[in-house]
């Protein structure tokens, strides 16, 4: 590249709010030590999980497995291109242990891969247990891989801004909200955490997100995040360097449309590779613009980039707030997999108009959602429904799909 992406000055910050961690070795091993299931099981007892984790535990056990579908319909899914499933929207342990009851209930619904949760990470659920019983469920129980949010625009203590200012040097523009919170502010449209989720990262608001992010995953394990801007994006990628169980999943709302702006994320990777060569980018969603061509395009350049171990995903489903009302890429999907290319199918949605299948639910306060986890759990819930649908008819087509541990 032609210019650095980070100054000494940036990069002088992030490596020092690295080292207040106690370094990236340190921050791989609190990882994953917060990653065992009997700690996690301990915890989570002491903070009032326990019932639920046992209730989720037994229904687990009712899951449908793989090997009962391709038996029953005598499938040979041997083509190249391999569909990898994924569902939005497991707001939290409330609303994750509703929708598992009801996986269970159903029979033969094949649980997805991967779980992406858009909660953000206020004080309540990354140290209530909130957070760290959707990650038992999901990861110890369900085996699927746990997507996490951080939003620039989550409310926090006052006093760790301050700390934030401290080690970095660095000022951060935010508001006192009283009872000793404060919040970064956002200038641009969007809802209360700003910008859909967090885009817009001004200044060097990107070290709040690697501060959330941190924090997150050193108490409860979380190793997977969800990464919604350029800034941030490029920080991970420098920060992450030498954590090798910490990566991350670029939202589509970074709009990548294009194999112009697929190449700049290319290029980002290339200046902050890993010593193994692979990036902290372990997948990128495609824009909902982007024709098939475009999609099987990135694919190609991504395979000739020589990076590995990244997965490009598109959402088949969406939900009208975010874009255009009866979206469907399930044919464009089909497209993707028949020129041999792998992709993961999102869902956003299941298609239908159902109460809380919007945007709104994403950013409900923690008590409003867990009052409401029955019908959120219920959206979910048809998502995965819709899923498991183009997801049997991608093996019935003959193409290899795949879902989480407790499927097999």
């Amino acid at each position: 590249m032609h210019f650095k992406l980070f100054s000494h000055r940036d990069c002088k910050a992030m490596d020092a709010l690295l080292e207040s961690y106690g370094g990236a070795k340190e921050i791989a091993r609190q990882i994953k030590a917060r990653r065992d299931f009997a700690t996690r099981r301990r915890i989570l007892a002491e903070k009032g999980f326990g019932e639920m984790l046992e209730h989720a535990e037994k229904h687990t056990a009712d899951f449908a497995r793989v090997a009962d579908f391709v038996n029953a319909n005598k499938i040979k899914a041997d083509k190249p291109g391999v569909a990898t499933t994924q569902v939005s929207g497991f707001q939290g342990a409330y609303v994750t242990a509703a929708c598992i009851r009801r996986v269970a209930e159903n029979g033969e619904l094949l649980f997805p891969r991967e779980m992406i949760s858009v909660v953000a990470l206020t004080e309540n659920y990354v140290y209530s247990g909130d957070l760290l019983a959707t990650l038992a469920m999901a990861e110890n129980l369900i085996g699927a891989k746990f997507c996490t949010t951080n939003l620039i625009g989550t409310p926090l203590p006052e006093d760790r801004f301050a700390r934030l200012e401290k080690v970095t040097g660095e000022k951060f523009d935010r508001r006192d909200l009283g009872d000793g919170f404060s919040q970064v502010i956002l200038k641009n449209m969007g809802t209360a955490f700003g910008n859909l989720g967090g885009v817009e990262v001004a200044d060097c608001n990107y070290l709040v997100y690697l501060d959330g992010v941190t924090r997150a995953a050193t108490t409860n394990g979380a190793d997977f995040f969800l990464n919604p801007s350029w800034p941030t994006i490029a920080a991970t990628c420098y920060y992450a360097r030498e954590i090798p169980n910490l990566q991350f999943k670029i939202s589509m709302l970074l709009s990548t449309q294009s194999p112009m702006q697929f190449r700049m994320l290319l290029n980002i990777f290339k200046e902050f590779l890993r010593d193994d060569g692979t990036t902290p980018i372990y997948e990128i969603n495609i824009g909902n613009g982007a024709s098939p061509e475009t999609f099987i395009q990135c694919s190609e350049e991504l395979e000739a980039s020589g990076i590995p171990g990244v997965s490009l995903a598109a959402h088949l489903r969406i939900n009208p707030d975010l874009g255009i009302a009866g979206f469907d890429w399930t044919d464009n999907a089909f497209k993707v997999l028949d020129a041999g290319r792998d992709i993961t199918i999102k869902y956003e949605s299941d298609g239908t108009a159902r109460p809380y299948d919007t945007m709104e639910a994403y950013f409900l306060p923690d008590e409003e959602r867990t009052a409401k986890a029955e019908l959120i759990g219920d959206v979910i819930y048809h998502k995965c429904v819709r899923c498991d649908l183009d997801a049997k008819e991608v093996m019935r087509r003959g193409h290899p799909a795949t879902f989480a541990r407790i499927a097999y």
